[in-house]
């Protein structure tokens, strides 16, 4: 039996998550072989991040894709890491047709590259490297309307075996985070802020309700939105993903963790089969 892919939204946090053993690192891990276990091999990963943005959608149709190293001051072991991946420029050219029939600016463009909010992520969900991506560009001006309308419009892809991803972090404000005394120096263990466990709780219960208004107007609904997101381009993919699956279905959280007390990881799935993949990760967590 045919099962639509639920879109995801996966925190990816720092580039070192392609080496650490962190409980979201392990929980990508686990994610590949979930969803190959509960929906089959998907046809192609189409995966949105803050760290590719452009002013139009854009989708990068690149026969072949490679690591890009996009950030610094990491251990070397960190530039050693390599992933290359076939690209999808067949499907980069039907979905940016579709998605100027659905009245959404986009375009294909034979472009290469993973920047590490894509490739860190795939290389621990399907570290073989044999998987077809492609990457879509980020519009961070565009408001989560937009955004969550851009994933309305890529809905049917994931009827068709495409698996559509939202790379962010649930929280970022990585001021807050490099000016801590504790926690940039590696420490993990630091308590939750009760700021970003109350943010934290309002986009389950919102997303669980089904709540797309109050999550559309998070700037003024969420708690402690600002302070979680100083700019919103790493909480924007959410939206992506949440239109994909569609406004019937409620978001189910398949992962939940917070390194250094303030950056959280949370993952969702979203559309009807979203409660498959959480059943096959064994990680639904209470609504």
């Amino acid at each position: 039996m045919k099962h639509s892919l639920p879109p995801l939204y996966v925190s990816h946090g720092s580039p070192m998550i392609a080496l650490e053993t962190s409980p979201a690192a392990l929980f990508l891990d686990r994610l590949g072989p979930a969803v190959e276990a509960a929906f089959g091999r998907p046809k192609a990963v189409l995966v949105v991040s803050p760290h590719s943005s452009t002013r139009e959608t854009m989708l990068l149709g690149g026969l072949r894709h490679e690591a890009i190293h996009d950030f610094g001051g990491f251990p070397q072991a960190l530039y050693e890491q390599r992933y290359d991946a076939p690209g999808a420029p067949a499907l980069a050219a039907e979905i940016a047709r579709s998605l100027a029939g659905s009245g959404v600016a986009a375009q294909s463009v034979e472009a290469s590259g993973l920047d590490h909010g894509i490739w860190t992520l795939m290389k621990r969900a399907w570290p073989g490297a044999d998987l077809p991506v492609l990457p879509l560009t980020l519009v961070p001006n565009a408001s989560p309307a937009r955004q969550f309308a851009l994933g309305e419009a890529l809905s049917r892809w994931a009827d068709e075996g495409v698996l559509i991803i939202g790379s962010g972090s649930l929280t970022h404000n990585l001021r807050r985070f490099f000016s801590s005394p504790n926690a940039h120096e590696g420490n993990r263990e630091l308590p939750v802020s009760p700021d970003v466990a109350e943010f934290q709780e309002w986009v389950r219960a919102r997303g669980a309700a089904r709540d797309w208004e109050a999550l559309i107007d998070y700037r003024r609904q969420a708690p402690h939105a600002a302070l979680q997101h100083p700019t919103d381009e790493h909480w924007l993919p959410y939206y992506i993903a949440a239109g994909a699956g569609g406004r019937e279905s409620p978001a189910v959280r398949i992962h939940a963790s917070v390194d250094a007390g303030m950056l959280a990881m949370d993952a969702y799935a979203f559309g009807p089969q979203a409660a498959r993949l959480a059943e096959a990760l064994g990680e639904a967590l209470p609504a």
